[in-house]
């Protein structure tokens, strides 16, 4: 059983955050929920030639606005509820068991009225979003499958959507960038492919080389090669060698 003294802490305790929530609410408006629109919060009489940007940072303060509000009203209510209890004497008890409460438990958590062993909060939640029965991490996500093929990623899809634009310029990159195509991260990573030859060096439906026809890559290629004083990008080839990774004993 508490004594005289501890339930005068735990009563003078509740009796100020009781304050202080009041206070806070009427300070703030009740954190704006009292206003007509979130226009309110920031001068603005209309969204429509706000950036889609600004619309969603004040949906969001907005929406947490909402959660703080309805998270210090039910706050207040319990603590109110504890004062009650105090009131009636039946402070300090279990609501379910019926047996004291301890003291230590009242100081960390005041207007609980369970005992530790029947608090209805025994269990953290494991509901998630429903969306999730839909949609998974964007990251982590593929395997290679036994094809042994290039996965292709969240990396991939923003790379494919970004070359259309987005809000970078040409004046935002170290890089001599010649296209607004090109202004996003890794603009001149390999798609589809995995060495520059791919682009211009093919081979028919029963594996016999097809006609090379130049095209810029190919020029590029060959600058590239002949700069390097090599045959190929993995070094010099000897005539008529079948396996050229493969390393002479």
């Amino acid at each position: 059983m508490l004594s005289a003294s501890q339930l005068r802490t735990l009563q003078n305790h509740l009796e100020d955050r009781q304050r202080e929530i009041e206070h806070q609410l009427k300070q703030n408006d009740h954190f704006g929920m009292e206003r007509s629109d979130q226009h309110d919060s920031v001068g603005e009489l209309s969204s429509y030639d706000n950036h889609p940007a600004d619309t969603a940072t004040e949906l969001y303060e907005r929406e947490k606005d909402l959660a703080l509000n309805e998270h210090a009203k039910q706050e207040l209510k319990e603590v109110k509820h504890a004062l009650q209890a105090i009131k009636n004497s039946s402070y300090g008890k279990c609501q379910t068991c019926g047996k004291d409460i301890a003291f230590e438990r009242l100081e960390a958590i005041p207007t609980t009225m369970f005992c530790k062993e029947h608090s209805p909060e025994q269990n953290i939640s494991e509901d998630r979003p429903i969306e999730e029965t839909v949609l998974n991490h964007p990251f982590g996500q593929y395997e290679y499958d036994e094809k042994h093929a290039t996965p292709y990623d969240s990396e991939d899809s923003w790379q494919d959507v970004a070359r259309y634009g987005t809000s970078e310029s040409p004046s935002d990159f170290i890089e001599d960038t010649e296209k607004y195509s090109e202004t996003y991260i890794e603009a001149d990573e390999r798609l589809g492919y995995v060495e520059d030859y791919e682009n211009f060096a093919a081979t028919d439906l029963y594996g016999n080389p097809l006609p090379i026809y130049p095209t810029k890559k190919h020029e590029m290629y060959e600058d590239a090669l002949d700069e390097e004083g090599v045959m190929a990008v993995f070094g010099d080839l000897h005539p008529f060698e079948k396996d050229p990774y493969v390393e002479e004993e």
